[in-house]
């Protein structure tokens, strides 16, 4: 049997490095690039427009947003605001998509940029505050808002960017190791202190306003503004190795599917050093009030690279940094979905495909689905396959049944046996 293989489902003309899914407008947003350095490869945010196409999901090329010299490295979204952090900076984008009026199909020379299926109509054009997009029926414009300067280190660069519960404040965090709190969509600063002593690799806002970070020295951290709550552990009530020193490398909030008001918090820890011999990688659940760990389990020997919670709570999504793609049930933390080397070389990010807006429309028969991103330039998709289940008062008539025809058929056997 052949290695099993995702579908390729959008190749971008640069590098990717970071991925979200806008599910009012059934829009998956990729972006990336090749940087400052004059080696023609572009920097660009790509709007791309999902569809069920006989039965099967694909994305088509609905706008290229040009970042110039600058390449997205992070993103966060909330409704039509999209923060992205490049190089030591976050710029702040509004984009809008709606329907033509009339029925304008005149045809420009416009973007020729690579993508799986470029809709008739598209004429691209270029503004100061961005970019505008034209395509039969459909009409996307991207304005850039407001950017400001995120991580002053001597090499300075923005690693993470998260928006709060009401999106009215969004946090950064980078090379200098410090969490800076900014309003939107005036990037006023409201908040800055030292979380990390080194790089910090990720951070997560709850909706009671506590902050989860985690960084190089090795610590996970949970903070009230500025004011340290507790440091988390999380061999506690896991495997321990005394020669072998770990690190948190990636943190997410996630609700929990038959408790709506409550909230599970998810780290992945994979070892500080590389190893001739690596040990495991981990997933651990932890309880999102009192931040005490429910269950660590290995996730293998693939050191992880990236992590995403679906909007229910009920799945995780993890990159490795060797191309690999799994997904997880959060509540077993058992995996259900595995793809070794999807993309052959690092995963830098995956993002689930929303259970709101037109995502139940997209997603058909299937239970989940799960995008990824590489530096290979590629976005496949995952998909997770409904895991069908027998109600139990169908098994019990079921058992009933079977024992009434074993005794008919005894029965019918062996006549005088009741």
């Amino acid at each position: 049997m052949g290695r099993r293989r995702a579908p390729e489902l959008y190749r971008a003309p640069f590098p990717l490095y970071a991925l979200q899914v806008d599910p009012s407008a059934g829009l998956l947003i990729a972006a990336g690039g090749g940087g400052a350095a004059k080696t023609g490869i572009k920097n660009g945010v790509h709007f791309l427009q999902l569809e069920q196409i006989n039965g099967r999901l694909s994305a088509s090329l609905l706008h290229s947003h040009d970042t110039e010299t600058r390449a997205t490295m992070n993103l966060a979204l909330a409704g039509n605001i999209l923060a992205a952090g490049q190089d030591a900076h976050c710029q702040l984008l509004r984009f809008q998509a709606h329907q033509q009026k009339g029925k304008n199909k005149t045809e420009k020379a416009g973007c020729k940029e690579q993508g799986p299926r470029q809709r008739k109509g598209a004429a691209p054009v270029e503004k100061k505050s961005g970019a505008e997009t034209h395509q039969e029926g459909v009409e996307l414009s991207v304005e850039n808002l407001q950017a400001v300067q995120t991580d002053f280190s001597p090499d300075p660069l923005q690693k993470v960017v998260c928006f709060n519960h009401d999106n009215t404040l969004l946090a950064t965090g980078g090379t200098d190791g410090y969490v800076r709190i900014w309003k939107v969509p005036s990037l006023e600063k409201v908040l800055e202190f030292r979380a990390h002593e080194g790089e910090i690799e990720d951070l997560a806002l709850g909706p009671d306003g506590k902050l989860v970070t985690v960084g190089w020295d090795l610590k996970a951290s949970v903070w009230q503004k500025d004011q340290l709550v507790t440091q988390l552990h999380w061999q506690e009530n896991g495997p321990t190795f005394s020669n072998t020193p770990y690190r948190y490398q990636a943190c997410r909030f996630g609700q929990v599917p038959d408790q709506p008001a409550r909230l599970r918090l998810f780290t992945v820890q994979i070892p500080h050093k590389r190893l001739r011999q690596p040990p495991p990688c981990y997933l651990t659940a932890w309880d999102g009030s009192t931040f005490l760990p429910l269950r660590t389990k290995s996730c293998g020997h693939e050191v992880i690279s990236c992590l995403s919670v679906s909007e229910s709570g009920t799945f995780l999504g993890l990159g490795t940094v060797t191309g690999s793609v799994a997904i997880y049930i959060a509540f077993s933390l058992q995996r259900l979905y595995y793809v070794r080397e999807a993309h052959g070389i690092v995963v830098t990010d995956v993002a689930f495909l929303p259970e709101k807006g037109r995502g139940p429309e997209l997603l058909g028969f299937h239970e989940t689905a799960l995008f990824s991103v590489a530096v290979d330039s590629r976005c496949q998709l995952h998909l997770l396959p409904s895991r069908r289940s027998v109600p139990v008062w169908l098994l019990l008539l079921l058992c009933v049944g079977l024992i009434v025809m074993t005794i008919l058929l005894l029965q019918s056997v062996f006549p005088g046996f009741l």
